[in-house]
């Protein structure tokens, strides 16, 4: 399975991410902002507090996504 090795919040809800099998790919996490528990991250000052832990993406509050989603619903980046 894939984990989150490290986490680069940047504008526009994206997050860019490096797995731990080498891919470097971009997260949009927009869609997520109307459910749940994930509309607390539309605050832009806490989206950008995601932090790496437990092989994913977490925020202060308890809140996280599963790494597989984070993989699986990403878009790969070029790496130069």
């Amino acid at each position: 399975m894939e984990s989150v090795v490290r986490v680069v919040p940047k504008d526009g809800y994206l997050l860019e991410l490096w797995f731990n099998t080498g891919d470097h790919r971009l997260f949009d996490a927009r869609p997520y902002l109307q459910k749940g528990v994930f509309t607390r991250l539309q605050n832009v000052a806490l989206f950008k507090q995601a932090y790496v832990a437990l092989d994913t993406v977490c925020w202060p509050g308890d809140l996280d996504i599963a790494p597989e989603t984070l993989f699986d619903r990403s878009t790969p980046l070029q790496t130069d």
